[in-house]
């Protein structure tokens, strides 16, 4: 199954923001839009960055209450790791463990189309095995 089969289900949603925004303001976002990164945009619109709600528990354990003050270029992940359509989720989820990334912007000719957790993915490969037992069960049943 192919990451474009995934987005297709769960829809191209992804919610953005600019690294001048204050860490406080990016976790009020990632609660009130209830997910666990925000991609990261500069002004042209390029994916420059990812935000997830790990590196602000990082900062503010490490720098305490004022790192909420900071901006978001401080905290984000700036190696950004995507994925592409046509990529299956075997080789999304390994990339995602090899790299300890939970998200993943998917692009389409460098252009932001939406972003898959670790969590749509695995869910997808428990709905393939399901049918697969279920379509092994009706066929040994029919025999």
């Amino acid at each position: 199954m192919l990451i474009a089969n995934v987005l297709r289900d769960k829809g191209a949603a992804v919610f953005t923001l600019t690294s001048d925004v204050t860490l406080e303001s990016a976790a009020r976002e990632l609660h009130t839009r209830k997910v666990g990164a925000l991609v990261v945009l500069s002004e042209t619109d390029e994916v420059i960055g990812v935000l997830s709600e790990r590196d602000v528990v990082r900062e503010v354990a490490r720098r305490g209450p004022k790192a909420l003050e900071d901006r978001v270029s401080a905290a984000m992940s700036r190696t950004v790791i995507t994925a592409h359509l046509q990529e299956t989720i075997d080789e999304g989820l390994a990339r995602m463990t090899d790299r300890r990334v939970r998200h993943l912007p998917v692009l389409e000719e460098g252009r932001l189309i939406g972003i898959i957790s670790i969590g749509d993915l695995v869910k997808h490969k428990i709905a393939a095995a399901e049918a697969e037992a279920a379509a092994m069960q009706a066929y040994i049943s029919a025999n």
